[in-house]
């Protein structure tokens, strides 16, 4: 096994667990936070937006059974790259994007992932995702891991609601 990491703010983590945690390969999906200024960061003070933290998943991967190319599609596919103020009705610094690598392989990689989507994105908007080193990750708290799998109910709401932005705001 060739156990690597890989860290991801997408806006809410609570929507960014379960699109990585279903496939082989994935050994672990976690829930934290990274980037910011303050050691030791609570979610109450994550959530007010002024430690420079992001929301972010921490990925656990076989990477020679999952390629890291493979984690940057399905990254980009749940995210709106060029928003810079947050992902959908999440709105706020801590819900911005971001690709932290832990490597220059990884920085080389995702570096072109996000030189090559931008050819491909309207020419009136830019792409809003960081490309930033790794730092301190904090783990956030057990009631926030795997949101998905023991709050099914109040995931498919926040789910909802975000397609429901994504769908209302398709054309800004």
């Amino acid at each position: 096994m060739n156990l690597q990491e890989a860290y991801f703010a997408g806006g809410c983590f609570w929507c960014m667990v379960q699109p990585f945690d279903t496939h082989d390969g994935i050994e672990q999906v976690v829930s934290g936070y990274m980037g910011g200024h303050v050691e030791n960061p609570t979610y109450q003070e994550i959530k007010r937006g002024h430690t420079g933290h992001m929301e972010t998943v921490k990925i656990i991967y076989d990477a020679d059974r999952f390629s890291y190319e493979k984690l940057l599609s399905i990254f980009f596919s749940v995210i709106d790259p060029t928003d810079a103020e947050g992902q959908y009705q999440d709105r706020g610094s801590q819900y911005r994007t971001a690709i932290f690598y832990s490597d220059e392989h990884q920085q080389q990689l995702a570096a072109q992932f996000l030189q090559d989507m931008a050819h491909t994105i309207d020419s009136d908007k830019a792409i809003a995702t960081k490309l930033l080193p790794a730092s301190e990750f904090y783990e956030a708290d057990e009631s926030h891991q795997m949101f998905y799998k023991r709050n099914p109910e109040r995931y498919a709401q926040q789910h909802a609601e975000r397609e429901a932005y994504k769908q209302a705001h398709m054309n800004d």
